[in-house]
């Protein structure tokens, strides 16, 4: 009997921590980029919570050094805070990708980090990773 037993609260660490806490699911409308030349494709990522807890979540989203996250071309991470998940629950980020005049031909990696939280956002629990490839032509 832990501590936590004995005031009626459970201790969720042990078990968010083994399982797999996310289904990631990642589309690009449109699903090009325009190489060479300024253009814009919407990634949307959509995140379900297969945890039996409900859970403070989060995304990251990562570019490579040719595509950004902004029409300055200087961005290349972005968070977006979804809140608090609940059980099988799911919620959609939407972040804008861009390409500029360095853009050359070629496929570009995109990396979504989705993050469990604990008391705030600045404390993680557990993470999970997926990378997709977006083309620019």
């Amino acid at each position: 009997m832990g501590i936590f037993d004995l005031f009626g609260k459970k201790d969720v660490k042990a078990d968010l921590g083994r399982q797999l806490p996310y289904r990631i699911g990642m589309a690009f409308v449109p699903f090009k980029l325009k190489a060479n030349n300024r253009s814009t494709s919407t990634l949307t990522v959509n995140v379900k919570n297969m945890t039996n807890e409900p859970v403070m979540s989060s995304v990251v989203v990562q570019v490579p050094e040719r595509v950004s996250l902004d029409s300055t071309g200087l961005s290349k991470e972005k968070e977006v805070r979804l809140g608090v998940l609940g059980p099988n629950e799911q919620k959609d980020a939407f972040v804008e990708l861009y390409s500029n005049s360095g853009t050359d031909k070629g496929e570009y990696t995109i990396t979504v980090t989705a993050f469990i939280h604990y008391r705030d956002y600045g404390h993680v629990l557990n993470a999970m990773k997926k990378r997709s490839t977006i083309e620019a032509v």
